[in-house]
């Protein structure tokens, strides 16, 4: 069927996707008998075919130990070495500090929370922040640059607070600030430091990356901060009450390819 052919090949430069009309353009260019969007939408509604829609796939490069190393990370969740502290570090980098023009809604009855989209734009905080995998504890610092210099510093206030007498275990995605050779350095010159690195595109297997994600959801996403200063009280008060009461994350993947649904 030309619909369907036209629907699954590539648009017309400069367009990314085609639209119901667009297709029936190139229908009627091709010498059949013309048709208009409306019936040529009915027929890809039929066939569950939508041109218009695009779905984010990423095609995972080739890493021969990936589920090697994926077992590795979980492993040191699920069974973490005796006496050892076991931590979990990553940046969470440009966070907006955005005053809405207008006041927002609050929820009712019925009826959802309403913000204003239009905002003031107040700048940006990074901030650099380890969990304890054990307590669920966090510590983070507020960076101004994100590089392997200040990424080590960070590392030296942690050799420094944590007894000499312990093993320090640490889950490490694959940015830059993480596989410099300044970074690399300072890793190889503490033989009580040992590293587990996440597979590429595996980032998600840092426990940390949970602790962000309730961070933006609670504080970040709909927050309304007067200025970057009022941005990074909020999100430090927001830390030290998540310390009051913090517990461990229950972890329970194991690092194995997941079965097909």
């Amino acid at each position: 069927m030309v619909i369907v052919a036209i629907a699954t090949s590539v648009p017309p430069y400069p367009e990314a996707t085609w639209s119901h009309r667009a297709i029936a353009q190139r229908v009627a260019g091709t010498g059949l008998a013309p048709i208009s969007a409306s019936p040529v939408g009915r027929i890809l509604a039929g066939l569950d075919l939508k041109p218009h829609k695009v779905r984010g796939w990423l095609t995972r490069r080739d890493t021969p130990d990936f589920w090697q190393r994926a077992a590795g990370v979980c492993a040191l969740y699920l069974d973490p070495p005796e006496g050892a502290v076991v931590l979990s570090i990553d940046e969470k980098t440009a966070i907006a500090a955005r005053s809405r023009r207008h006041p927002g809604r609050p929820a009712r009855p019925g009826e959802l929370a309403r913000q204003e989209f239009v905002y003031r734009w107040h700048g940006t905080a990074s901030l650099v922040a380890a969990l304890d995998v054990r307590t669920g504890e966090v510590l983070t610092e507020v960076i101004t640059r994100n590089d392997a210099v200040t990424f080590t510093a960070f590392l030296d206030q942690l050799d420094r607070s944590i007894a000499p007498c312990q093993e320090i275990h640490v889950v490490l995605d694959n940015a830059s600030s993480h596989t410099a050779g300044h970074t690399r350095a300072w890793l190889a010159a503490r033989p009580r430091w040992h590293v587990r690195w996440t597979p590429p595109h595996a980032s998600w297997l840092n426990q940390v990356e949970l602790f962000f994600s309730t961070l933006t959801r609670r504080v970040v996403r709909y927050g309304d901060f007067a200025s970057r200063n009022d941005l990074i009280d909020k999100l430090e008060a927001y830390v030290i009450g998540h310390n009051e009461t913090a517990k461990p994350y229950r972890w329970t993947y194991e690092g194995t390819p997941l079965k097909a649904a």
